[in-house]
């Protein structure tokens, strides 16, 4: 057989000039950051990023590479921590340990008192709400007329429908907002020396009050249980197993992240892509019911609103063409996996009928698929039924104001009108 002479053979794909480990790369256009992913996906392997010793990382950008790991959890555990930095043993000694950072017996005991809680009732009773929350604040959108969709809408249906399914009462949701606020103010790669100094303080603080805050909530629930999550989270016996006060606002805390920020995110984008995308605005209004879970899924593909998280390999193990050692740490980066052309078609494209549509927004499956997606799935087709089914046109007026971060797919401000069809 003859060979491809040296200037017809296809050269290996280059490894792009980019680190992933370098927070100059999450301050590039979303354009770039997503070829350079592109790139990466060409590779016959994962590249490590961040030099040598822990703070060096091995980037899962294939969409069968992040979804195996996920399911892999004996050989990427999510211990000692799936964010970066990783949270000190202290912290979590104080404010307690979330469930996403656990692994085995420990997440799978957590995991079972907090989904035996979401029983039937209290489900049904949230999916009513879901749609008198949604209903109430497109209400006020158009009594009030604010120009900004994250702070009046996308910020509040999440924040105020996690509150009524917790059952926090009213005169401690507008401080809680206000701490969550404080401690995810300078999240992002923008921030200076002098906002990195301050993070940490605000943040704790932050934290620390929300932990008294359910402290007090618990106790109260012990002695009167009200038929909210609280309640059954703190009067579970699961194998003679319940929430502990500071599991409880470890667990708040976590919805605080995993059912608001994301959802809120998701909303902002999901109104951006829908007003630069008009025929496929149209087709979702022509037929809501039909288009609605199509409309939800590929808005969360689309702006993937966790853009990562980390792992770290517990034990010998070959995923995607790589031999890796126990110790070693990884990320699996939804959004490539997202993007992946091996398995969406036209992959940079908003379609809302696309179908399969196997995206990662909800995590790759395994012991920590999102436990809260149907709830944000309601919330989307609710709050996008009520703003696209009203006698107003409703549209973003301006690009999406985002954070640069190489955590979350952040949108801190969105200009918006609407105006009588």
């Amino acid at each position: 057989m003859k060979l491809p002479t040296q200037a017809s053979a296809t050269p290996p794909p280059r490894t792009p000039n980019v680190d992933l480990a370098d927070p100059a790369f999450w301050r590039l256009p979303r354009e770039a950051r997503l070829d350079a992913f592109a790139q990466l996906r060409r590779l016959d392997a994962p590249v490590r990023f961040g030099g040598a010793g822990r703070r060096g990382f091995y980037a899962l950008v294939k969409h069968a590479d992040v979804l195996e790991a996920s399911r892999l959890p004996r050989q990427f555990a999510s211990a000692p921590g799936v964010t970066t930095p990783e949270p000190a043993a202290w912290a979590k000694a104080v404010f307690g340990n979330s469930m996403v950072n656990m692994d085995g017996a420990e997440h799978a005991k957590m995991r079972r008192i907090v989904s035996r809680a979401f029983t039937p009732r209290l489900l049904a009773a949230a999916e009513e709400d879901v749609r008198e929350v949604a209903a109430r604040i497109v209400d006020e959108m158009i009594r009030e007329r604010p120009d900004d969709f994250v702070a009046s809408v996308a910020s509040r249906m999440p924040f105020e429908v996690i509150c009524n399914l917790m059952g926090i009462p009213e005169h401690f949701r507008t401080e809680i907002a206000e701490r969550v606020d404080q401690a995810s103010e300078n999240v992002g790669v923008k921030r200076g020396l002098r906002a990195r100094l301050r993070m940490p303080g605000r943040g704790l603080r932050a934290l620390a009050h929300m932990q008294l805050v359910m402290a007090k909530l618990a106790r109260e629930r012990r002695r009167r249980p009200t038929g909210d999550l609280i309640s059954a989270l703190v009067c579970a016996d699961i194998d003679g197993q319940a929430l502990s006060s500071r599991q409880l606002g470890a667990f708040f805390s976590l919805l605080l992240v995993a059912g608001v920020e994301t959802t809120r995110n998701a909303m902002a984008h999901g109104l951006a892509l829908l007003t630069g995308h008009p025929d496929q605005r149209a087709l979702l209004v022509s037929d809501f019911d039909r288009y609605a879970d199509g409309a939800v899924d590929e808005i969360v593909r689309h702006s993937t609103p966790i853009i990562q998280f980390r792992r770290t390999v517990a034990a010998e193990c070959v995923l995607g063409g790589r031999e890796f050692r126990p110790g070693d740490k990884v990320v699996l980066f939804y959004a490539s996996a997202n993007r992946d052309e091996a398995v969406f078609k036209d992959p940079d494209a908003f379609d809302i009928t696309r179908d399969p549509n196997p995206h990662l927004g909800y995590g790759g499956g395994g012991p920590h698929y999102c436990l809260g997606s149907h709830l944000a799935r309601q919330e989307m087709k609710a709050l996008f039924h009520e703003l696209l089914t009203r006698p107003r046109e409703l549209r973003a007026v301006g690009a999406a104001d985002l954070v640069d971060s190489s955590f979350d797919n952040r949108v801190r401000a969105l200009p918006f009108a609407f105006e009588t069809r």
